[in-house]
């Protein structure tokens, strides 16, 4: 049985795959983007099992979708809540909620053994699934900002950016490619824009994105030092009141 893990956090793929390990399911592979599994299913033939999340770190998974036509067998690994997905089993696709559960992973694995003849007859109706996992507050969140530099309009996604931060009176956000770009807005009107799965704003100075996350380190007075993988202008600390919060939003 030929598997393999998409899954943007590392460290929940290793643990997926220890876990399947466990169960004597040995996984080929872990890719961890959109544009990672792309170019993989281009190059290789396609798996049985597919353990997939929903949001990767470059856009949502059903972009893999609907870029090729996967007749592999589908469980998502998910953190959106558990009642949306009862549907799920109506289509015959199975679901892992996040964090996975030993005995629940044990029953989706033995759920596909026993219909693995035809598990590639199973269609995917993108539409459906995307109406039960994308709540319309979801929808909201900004998925890029229009930035006007010189006489243009550069439009930039939400996932190429690092950190938001404010400087001066001023609100500036800053790429992964190491751009700075000034905002016609405020940290605090980010607040209700921004979703807050990926972006959480560390004190009254920065909202920082997950993925952009290179290393946390212990600093003065109970409180976190951030390193960011591109940014380095200033110290990014992590606010005394909020270490709790932001170690409970990291898990």
């Amino acid at each position: 049985m030929r598997t393999i893990i998409i899954e943007d956090e590392k460290p929940s793929a290793r643990r997926l795959q220890r876990m399947l390990d466990a169960l004597h399911v040995e996984v080929e592979t872990m890719l961890h983007s959109v544009e990672e599994a792309l170019e993989w299913f281009q190059l290789n033939e396609q798996p049985d099992l597919i353990f997939l999340d929903i949001q990767l770190s470059d856009g949502l998974s059903f972009e893999i979708f609907e870029t090729i036509e996967i007749s592999s067998a589908v469980i998502f690994t998910t953190a959106y809540d558990a009642y949306a997905l009862q549907a799920f089993k109506l289509n015959s696709i199975d679901y892992l909620l996040k964090p996975i559960d030993t005995e629940e992973l044990k029953s989706a694995v033995n759920k596909f053994k026993q219909r693995m003849p035809g598990a590639d007859s199973q269609i995917l109706d993108l539409n459906e699934i995307k109406k039960l996992l994308i709540s319309p507050a979801e929808e909201d969140f900004k998925k890029r900002f229009s930035i006007k530099v010189g006489q243009h309009i550069k439009l930039i996604h939400t996932a190429d950016i690092e950190c938001f931060y404010s400087e001066n009176k001023g609100t500036y956000l800053f790429t992964k490619d190491g751009r700075n770009y000034l905002l016609d807005t405020t940290l605090d009107a980010l607040d209700n824009e921004l979703d807050p799965k990926i972006f959480y704003r560390v004190n009254r100075k920065y909202f920082i994105n997950i993925n952009a996350i290179q290393d946390m380190i212990s600093y003065t007075n109970s409180r976190i030092q951030i390193k960011l993988k591109r940014y380095n202008e200033q110290d990014v600390i992590v606010a005394r009141e909020r270490v709790k919060d932001f170690k409970n939003w990291l898990e």
